[in-house]
């Protein structure tokens, strides 16, 4: 099955209001509707759901590992 291709304006749209929450990370999107760490719509206080969030992780206190976690899925791809 071939990837979707969300451009920068589409994952804005998933932001948890009328779409679930989508984020990107290092050129993929992932849901993240199902995480307990996003079951407020917000992660951690600082960080919304319909965004790119790699340079955002980049002080986080954690790596690319946190996507690997429950109730996160790789949905797509962001476009360049």
């Amino acid at each position: 099955m071939q990837e979707r291709i969300f451009t920068i304006s589409e994952l804005q749209q998933y932001n948890g209001d009328s779409n679930p929450p989508y984020i990107a990370y290092e050129g993929v999107v992932y849901d993240v509707s199902q995480s307990q760490l996003w079951n407020e719509g917000l992660h951690e206080g600082m960080h919304f759901p319909g965004q790119d969030l790699t340079q955002d992780l980049e002080e986080a206190p954690h790596g690319h590992e946190a996507f690997t976690r429950p109730g996160i899925q790789r949905v797509g791809i962001l476009a360049s």
